[in-house]
């Protein structure tokens, strides 16, 4: 019912956001125009998007990671709940998974170390 729209290549990993996502702006868009206050609803909104652009960052710190120990990442597809980088096969060896998980994480500490 919901396809996904294709936002582009980063790192040359194909990046989609999923038509279910747009339903999350629509419904604080809709939230605050009712309870009157249009303005700080778009600001919501605009906070809303800078939040999952983080998310795709947090994505991108797995693919690349998995880069890094050879395993290839199909896409990244960001949904209202968070996003997915869907890898083509897990690694071989137990630390590498463990690294490849971590990199999501250490992203998002790196973008709030930037922000502090």
């Amino acid at each position: 019912m919901f396809g996904a729209l294709r936002l582009g290549k980063f790192f040359g990993i194909d990046t989609y956001v999923h038509g279910t996502f747009w339903l999350l702006p629509l419904f604080v868009l809709f939230g605050g125009a009712i309870g009157g206050d249009l303005p700080g609803a778009a600001g919501e909104v605009l906070f809303l998007f800078a939040l999952f652009g983080c998310v795709a960052l947090h994505e991108v710190g797995h693919a690349l990671a998995a880069r890094y120990y050879g395993v290839r990442t199909r896409d990244i597809t960001l949904y209202p709940v968070g996003g997915v980088a869907s890898l083509e096969r897990m690694p071989e060896k137990p630390l590498q998974e463990i690294a490849i998980a971590l990199a999501g994480p250490a992203v998002n500490l790196a973008i709030a170390a930037g922000l502090f």
